[in-house]
């Protein structure tokens, strides 16, 4: 105890220093260190956890390029597809169109065709007629002096029987 004297320390004041400290600790202790350790853990845990958001942010983020790449290829592939699906079948539709224009066209032709056949073969009866009924008149009128009116008759039946024979011929050919 000499030693404390010396050193210019009084022991019972010493004594109460040492049980005010001890008391000053305990209630810091109780008091404002662990709810200041609690907050700083606390503190330390969302930081902790913020760097870990965002690492995994980051990771989304690059999977998420690399998705929208991976996206925006396919998109292209499917609308390069479309794009000759549409050409395509643009191709076929103007072909098919094309082939329908010339049976068309063809119909129109044929049906042509067989008007004007027809209209020539009824023009051909018309000028028969035309004509065996001027040879009738003609031979009418050569004949009128020369024979009598019943040979005129026959002569101009068997006249106009060949003229309709030899029409009749012309159109079978």
């Amino acid at each position: 105890m000499e030693i404390l004297n010396l050193l210019g320390l009084e022991t019972p004041l010493f004594i109460f220093q040492i049980i005010n400290f001890l008391i000053i600790a305990y209630i810091l202790k109780r008091f404002a260190y662990k709810p200041i350790k609690a907050m700083l853990d606390e503190r330390k845990r969302k930081i902790e956890q913020s760097l870990q958001d965002a690492q995994n942010a980051k990771i989304a983020l690059e999977n998420a390029g690399a998705e929208r790449k991976k996206i925006l290829g396919s998109a292209q592939a499917d609308a390069n597809a479309a794009i000759l699906a549409a050409k395509t079948s643009a191709e076929e539709t103007k072909e098919k169109l094309k082939n329908e224009a010339k049976k068309q066209s063809e119909q129109i032709i044929a049906d042509a065709k067989q008007k004007a056949a027809m209209e020539f073969e009824n023009l051909n009866k018309q000028v028969g007629q035309i004509s065996a009924d001027i040879s009738g008149k003609i031979m009418s009128k050569v004949f009128e002096n020369l024979f009598s009116e019943e040979d005129k008759q026959k002569i101009l039946a068997r006249a106009l029987d060949k003229i309709e024979k030899a029409g009749y011929e012309k159109r079978a050919d």
